[in-house]
This record gives structure tokens, sequence and C-alpha cells, in this order.
């Protein structure tokens, strides 16, 4: 049985509809994330589940009991739901221990000690409990909110764009350390974030969201080479659509060569047998494009994203269309080169045209 799933929930203020129709479950143990750009209800879902926000329609169970409907609002503070802010939300005149053991008030004090201590070892912090917040860096006082929120031991770890105040490096290694805090720990948890390489990092399955509805609830793996719709095909990752042919059931054919894969069920007999004109939309990766000096196919470089070890490359077909491409960097051509180029294509992602 699943410790938290929504059913059908839907959310609006006043006439504006922010949640529609929404559903996904998590399984406990598991971290699951709300991913999608800014306005597309991500957060509201999240205050729904802690119980800030009502639902007009639907219900959320959480340890298979109902906690939100159209008729029913069990308060936050009953929901044994704990909450990591964006801001942190420490107190600043609270030592970190304290910081910490203000959610065990109704605990003795022996127990909230130790309880203390086992989390500033978890959170990597032994040592710092006498320090004060302004004493930390940004990465540590984010440890302390986790620990804060683990210390009360909930069913539920709600995290709202975490790790939005940290620099670029330090998201990144945190990011890591917090799944690995989590699974440690055995909790279940949903972040909310707009950024997927954290949501890459962190989670085991991702809800990709626009409008107020999830386009897909999958692991990060599929959502990259399986996206169930062109939003989603968009949104994660990096990509361009070429128009293509599909030839039968197995095959379509793009400009730099024929491919063979999944294709819609619609246009398996081939678009001369279908005769509608209105082709197909393959989705191309800059891993799919490879460069290989001895390949038939040159493609003219214009422009160029040093990043390290690689090269992200825009180049430019014989038609004109455009392509990425990711290059080792040793690789350095000049903008107006041209460079062979081949494919590599392990999932082919095709959409129908409308």
């Amino acid at each position: 049985m699943s410790l938290l799933e929504l059913k059908n929930i839907s959310h609006a203020y006043g006439d504006h509809a922010v949640v529609s129709d929404l559903s996904c479950a998590l399984e406990q143990g598991a971290i699951g994330c709300l991913l999608g750009p800014s306005g597309c209800g991500k957060t509201t879902v999240l205050r729904a589940i802690a119980g800030f926000e009502r639902i007009s329609r639907g219900e959320i169970h959480l340890n298979g009991r109902v906690v939100s409907s159209s008729g029913l609002h069990l308060p936050p503070e009953q929901r044994r739901i704990g909450m990591v802010f964006q801001d942190y939300a420490l107190f600043p005149h609270l030592s970190v221990a304290d910081n910490i053991a203000f959610g065990l008030r109704d605990t003795g004090e022996a127990e909230r000690r130790a309880r203390v201590g086992e989390l500033l070892v978890t959170v990597g912090l032994s040592g710092a409990g006498s320090k004060y917040p302004h004493e930390l860096s940004g990465g540590q006082q984010q440890r302390v909110a986790l620990a804060r929120a683990l210390a009360p031991k909930p069913h539920l770890l709600l995290l709202d764009e975490p790790f939005s105040n940290l620099d670029v490096d330090l998201r990144e290694r945190l990011s890591l350390d917090v799944r690995d805090i989590l699974k440690q720990s055995g909790i279940t948890a949903i972040l909310v974030t707009h950024d997927q390489h954290e949501a890459f990092a962190v989670a085991d399955e991702i809800g990709i969201m626009h409008e107020g509805r999830i386009q897909q609830w999958d692991t990060p793996y599929n959502l990259y080479h399986r996206p169930v719709n062109r939003f989603v095909a968009d949104f994660v990752g990096q990509g361009v659509f070429l128009q293509g042919d599909v030839l039968n059931a197995h095959e379509v054919r793009i400009e730099l060569g024929t491919l063979a894969g999944s294709i819609p069920t619609d246009c398996s007999v081939g678009c001369a047998a279908c005769g509608k004109d209105c082709r197909v939309s393959v989705l191309l990766r800059p891993d799919d494009v490879v460069h290989d000096d001895a390949a038939a196919t040159q493609a003219e470089v214009v422009a160029k994203a040093f990043r390290g070890a690689e090269f992200l490359y825009t180049l430019k077909l014989p038609s004109g269309v455009r392509v990425l491409s990711l290059v080792p960097s040793h690789h350095n051509h000049a903008i107006g080169e041209k460079i062979g180029i081949r494919l590599d294509v392990d999932h082919v992602v095709v959409f129908r045209n409308a």
C-alpha cells in the first residue's frame, strides 16, 4: 500500500484553477519530486499535502487514512508531516541543538538529547550543537533544517525548493548528501523544484507538472528517454525535434538517416500509405549526435559552449535545420567549421504531428 496517495485532487483560488484532477502515489521509503516551471502548481500541491491548503475535489491519503477531501480537512499538526523550507526558517536566537530539539518538547530530556545527538551525526554536524545559525554556512543551515524536520520521526517529509539559496557547486553536493540522509533514515519524502538536476540527483520518481496537472510520473531515466508527450520531452534535458517520415511500424526516416524504434500506433502503416501528410517529429538529444570525422554527413558549427570535459555544439545541417551534439572537449572546432557527424540513438522518441 502507498504511504501517500493523491486521488484526482483539484484546487483553485477563486475562479483560477491551480491544480486540476491530479493523481500520484508514493511508496514507503521512496523519494518523489514535483518538477515543473514556475506557476505550474507544484508548491500548491505540497501545501495541500501538508494541510496548509484545502482541496476542492479529490482525496489525499496518508498511511491509508484520508487527511484531505472536499468535506474533510485534518489540521497540519495532526498529520505527522515534516517540512523543510526554502529559507530554512531556523530560529536565530536558538543554538543548533535547540533548533533541532524544537519539535521534541513533549519528550523527556534524556531522550531529547539523545535524538539531537543522533541527528547531528546523521547530517554531518556532530560537534556543532552549541553554535548558532549565523555561525554556519548556507549548506550547514540547510542540514540543521533537515535534522529539525526529521527529529519527530514524521510519516512524510516535504522539501520546498530546499537548495535554491545555495550556489551551484554546493547545491549539487548537498542534493546527493540529502538523498543519502533520507535513504539512511528510511523516510518517505517529496521534493518540489524547478531544477531538473536537483530532481534527478535526489528523487526515485518524478512528476513533471504543467498547468496544474502531472504530465508524467516516472523514473528520471524514463522521463529522459521515454517521455510521453512533447511537453515532457522539451522540458527534460536538451534536444531538438526533426521532421520525419514513418516508413513502417518500426522505422522512421529523418535527414540524418533511418532510425528503428517505437512508432506511434496511429502512424505504423507509414506516411506514404497513410496519405494524411502530417508526418512526425523525432527527438534528438545531444548525446544522439556523435562527432565522427569519417562520417559522410557534414554539419557546420554555428555555436559552442565549453563545459569542461565537453563542448555542447550547435550544428547546422545541409537543410539549415540545427541539432545539438556533446563532443569531448579535446575536439575544439571553430565557429563556421564543418565536422562529420553520425547518429547513435538507443531510444527513438517520435510524436505524431498535430
